[in-house]
């Protein structure tokens, strides 16, 4: 169950990571390298359907512990369910991709205009 536990963690790391890597990259640029490919995967794996890998390999490893399965993936079971929130409803899945859509576009928004060539930069004291 150790492992599973390990998997959950990391999985709220990459989730917070995801959400929050892009406006982190506004303090250490190249985080970008890490967290442009890692969230175009989670928007992948998200828009296609398919199952999370990290969700599979906890859920394989929870079972192997004979410890019982959850339902509604990853999101659905640590952050929705204890909030009454069905995660499979439109709004949940809107306000979804609103938030995770939202704060990279701030973020790489912020990046771009703070990167663009010609830009002056402030005098340094």
């Amino acid at each position: 169950m150790l492992l599973a536990n390990a998997v959950a963690v990391l999985h709220a790391a990459v989730v917070l990571f995801m959400l929050t890597g892009a406006l982190l990259a506004l303090r250490r640029p190249r985080l970008v390298r890490l967290h442009a490919p890692l969230a175009l995967a989670v928007l992948a794996v998200n828009l296609s359907g398919a199952a999370c890998p990290l969700t599979t390999l906890e859920l394989a490893l929870r079972e192997r512990a004979g410890a019982p399965p959850y339902d509604g993936g990853f999101l659905g079971h640590f952050l929705f369910g204890p909030l009454g929130l069905d995660v499979g409803s439109a709004a949940v899945q809107v306000g979804t991709y609103s938030v995770a859509l939202g704060l990279n576009a701030a973020g790489y928004g912020l990046l771009l205009v703070r990167t663009r060539p010609g830009r002056r930069r402030p005098a340094q004291p």
